[in-house]
C-alpha cells in the first residue's frame, strides 16, 4: 500500500496575486511550478530550511504549463539543484521554457490586437527578461499519460488538460491523492476576476476530466482563484472543495460561452468601452474588472471563443 506523500504549499508574492509552488516530500523530492526569477532563492530556500530540507535535494522539476510566473524560476532551480534536477514540461508549452521571445510573440499574436498599447512589446519583453531566469532545454517533455517515479512507492501520474495552454498538464501523486493542476482550473479565475483560457473547448474538456475520471481527493491550485462571490478559494482543497471548485469552473465557463456566442451572432463592432469588440459580454456578465492590466485573461479568453467560431463559420 502507498504511504501518503506530504506536500508543503511554497508561497512567492508578484504583483496583484500570489504564486503558489509545491514541495512533495518524496524520497526524490520535487517541487510543482517554480514561481519567477526571485522564487527559489527568495522563497523556496528560506521555507525548505524551515522544513529541515535543502533546495539541494530536488531532483524534479514538475512544471503545469509555461506561463512566465510558473517557469520563471525554472532556470535558477535547476542551477540550485546542481543542475541534477529533471526539469519537466509538456511538449506544446516547451518553447515557453526554451525562449524568452516566445512570450512576447504569444502577447502579439493575441492581446496586442485589442490593448492597442504602443508600448505593450517593449513592455512584455522587458517582464520576460526580468521575471524569467534563464531560457533551457528541457530534461523532459511529457505528452500525458506517462508515470513518473519519485523514489520508493511515490508515482505521478501525468494527466494532459489543455485549455488554459495547449500544454497545460496535471500531476497527481500515487493516482489521485494528490493532484496539481496549475492554472488549468479557473474558477472565476485570479486577480483579473476572470477565467483565463486559450481553447473554450479544451479547456471545458479537461475540466471534466478532473471532475469526472481523476477524482482529485486533495486539489492544489496555482494561484488563489476566486468564486463567484470575489472569497478566494484556499490553496489546498479537499475531495469536496475540489469537486465544488471543478463544478464551478464549468458553470462559469458556460456563462461566458452563452455571452460570448451572443456577441459574436451578433457581429462585433468597435467602441470606445475598454472592453471593446467584447464590450457586450461584459455588460451580459457583470464584469467590471480592468482587461488592460496583465496578465489579461479577458482577451486571451474571448479571442479563444472568436477564434473556434470564425473556424465553424
Amino acid at each position: 500500500m502507498t504511504r501518503e506523500v506530504p506536500v508543503h504549499p511554497l508561497f512567492s508574492p508578484w504583483g496583484r496575486f500570489g504564486l503558489y509552488s509545491f514541495f512533495i516530500d518524496a524520497p526524490e523530492p520535487a517541487i510543482v511550478d517554480t514561481g519567477i526569477a526571485s522564487s527559489p532563492a527568495e522563497g523556496m530556500v528560506p521555507a525548505l530550511e524551515k522544513l529541515g530540507r535543502r533546495i539541494e535535494d530536488v531532483r524534479w522539476i514538475l512544471l503545469t504549463h509555461g506561463h512566465i510566473d510558473h517557469i520563471g524560476g525554472a532556470y535558477h532551480l535547476w542551477e540550485l539543484t546542481g543542475r541534477r534536477a529533471e526539469v519537466v514540461i509538456h511538449e506544446a508549452d516547451a518553447h515557453l521554457l526554451r525562449s524568452r521571445r516566445a512570450h512576447v510573440r504569444n502577447y502579439l499574436s493575441v492581446r496586442a490586437g485589442y490593448l492597442n498599447d504602443p508600448q505593450g512589446e517593449a513592455s512584455q519583453t522587458a517582464a520576460a527578461e526580468a521575471v524569467i531566469s534563464g531560457e533551457m532545454e528541457p530534461t523532459m517533455t511529457v505528452h500525458g499519460g506517462e508515470t513518473l517515479s519519485l523514489g520508493g512507492d511515490v508515482t505521478v501520474s501525468v494527466h494532459s488538460v489543455p485549455g488554459h495552454t495547449a500544454g497545460s498538464v496535471a500531476y497527481a501523486v500515487n493516482g489521485r491523492d494528490a493532484v496539481f493542476v496549475g492554472d488549468a482550473v479557473q474558477i472565476h479565475g485570479a486577480a483579473n476576476g476572470f477565467p483565463g483560457f486559450e481553447d473554450p473547448d479544451a479547456y471545458r474538456a479537461s475540466v471534466r476530466h478532473l471532475l469526472d475520471e481523476v477524482r482529485p481527493r486533495r486539489l492544489y491550485l496555482g494561484h488563489p482563484f476566486r468564486r463567484s462571490d470575489g472569497v478566494a478559494y484556499e490553496v489546498e482543497l479537499d475531495a469536496e472543495g475540489a469537486r465544488e471548485a471543478l463544478q464551478e469552473s464549468l458553470d462559469i465557463e458556460g456563462r461566458v460561452d452563452t455571452a460570448a456566442h451572443g456577441c459574436l451572432c451578433a457581429g462585433l463592432h468597435p467602441t470606445d468601452s475598454v472592453y471593446s469588440p467584447f464590450a457586450p459580454v461584459a455588460d451580459e456578465l457583470g464584469y467590471r474588472g480592468d482587461p488592460t492590466l496583465e496578465p489579461s485573461p479577458f482577451f486571451t479568453t474571448l479571442h479563444g471563443y472568436r477564434t473556434r467560431f470564425d473556424a465553424q463559420r
